[in-house]
């Protein structure tokens, strides 16, 4: 007899749902989160029972919990999830059988599981920039005071010269006390992520693709190594424009009979992919490949708009470079048959 359970997760606590073949709710019920909470509900299921739940916060232990004793994980996109299965009645025991029904009627928008790899790489980029982040935030709180006590300097105030002027500078009391506690967290802040830039290096030497990747104008190793972690499997996509799409640069579409309306791009996707494709888009928009087109929409969209086109179309030849390198190996094994 087919099973099929549907997990509506939260923080601390989950609801599942078991229903069989028929769609008939056999359990409902909310446990705490942990190994021995949900194997108590789904633990006796048959090896290979497929399970539903939404990527919400913190699902990640619920992935590694249900391949590890043999159920097949169904990773399910929350806002399209909301689209189909919108509902006057919304509490937990209603979403978790929604998802169970969603997922025996085959109706589920899945979203991709990355590999633990993959996750643990995408953590530890996210994490570098947010210190780094983090840094920037202290560094402004720096200038707020000096602004503030009309102080000003050419060159930067956190190198080497800039620190003794900092040094020699008559504050006010609280002012310097405030200065030095912000100098010291970011001298702290600095350690992390050195330790980060070294290991990342490293990574990025030993992998072929990233020297694929900064062949493109604007695009570094850690640029590659995030495009890499971020995209994951670039076979999962079959165009250049679905992961355009896929991270949020791609424009909305509007239509009705027979008028088409184009809006700004969704932003609904890889918030990540297209930061950093963004943040690449500023150096290779000044790039001989891209510096006409630049100019040509910033005349007639304006510079956002332009900018935004150029981490698109530097997602595009990624996406080819990646597919042309996966693609090649396969290719020389049938060569060799």
């Amino acid at each position: 007899m087919s099973v099929y359970v549907g997990i509506d997760v939260h923080r601390k606590r989950s609801q599942i749902a078991v229903l069989d073949q028929d769609g008939t709710v056999r359990i409902n019920r909310n446990v705490p989160n942990g190994v021995g909470p949900v194997l108590g509900v789904i633990g006796d299921l048959p090896i290979g029972t497929p399970v539903a739940f939404e990527a919400a916060y913190g699902w990640g232990w619920l992935v590694e919990l249900l391949e590890d004793y043999g159920y097949q994980p169904h990773l399910v996109h929350p806002l399209q999830c909301k689209a189909i299965a919108s509902a006057r009645l919304k509490n937990d025991k209603v979403d978790a059988a929604t998802l169970g029904r969603l997922l025996r009627a085959d109706l589920l928008p899945e979203a991709w599981i990355a590999p633990l790899e993959v996750r643990q790489q995408r953590a530890l980029l996210r994490h570098r920039f947010q210190l780094v982040r983090l840094r920037t935030l202290l560094r402004n709180r720096v200038h707020a005071i000096l602004a503030d006590l009309g102080h000003d300097r050419a060159g930067s105030v956190f190198t080497g010269p800039g620190r003794l002027w900092l040094a020699s500078l008559e504050l006010p009391d609280a002012s310097r006390r405030v200065i030095d506690d912000l100098l010291q967290l970011m001298d702290a802040l600095q350690i992390p992520i050195n330790a980060l830039d070294v290991q990342l290096a490293a990574h990025a030497r030993g992998d072929p693709r990233v020297k694929l990747l900064t062949a493109l104008p604007g695009v570094g190793p850690l640029t590659a190594l995030v495009i890499l972690a971020e995209v994951g499997d670039v076979t999962r996509f079959p165009s250049a424009r679905k992961l355009a799409a896929w991270a949020g640069l791609t424009p909305t579409v509007r239509g009705s009979d027979l008028t088409v309306r184009h809006g700004h791009i969704s932003k609904q996707g890889d918030a990540w992919l297209r930061w950093i494709l963004c943040e690449a888009a500023q150096t290779a928009k000044r790039h001989p490949d891209f510096a006409d087109v630049y100019h040509a929409i910033t005349a007639r969209r304006g510079k956002k708009i332009a900018t935004t086109a150029i981490a698109r179309k530097l997602l595009t030849r990624a996406y080819h470079l990646l597919q042309a390198a996966e693609t090649q190996p396969q290719r020389r094994k049938r060569t060799a048959r």
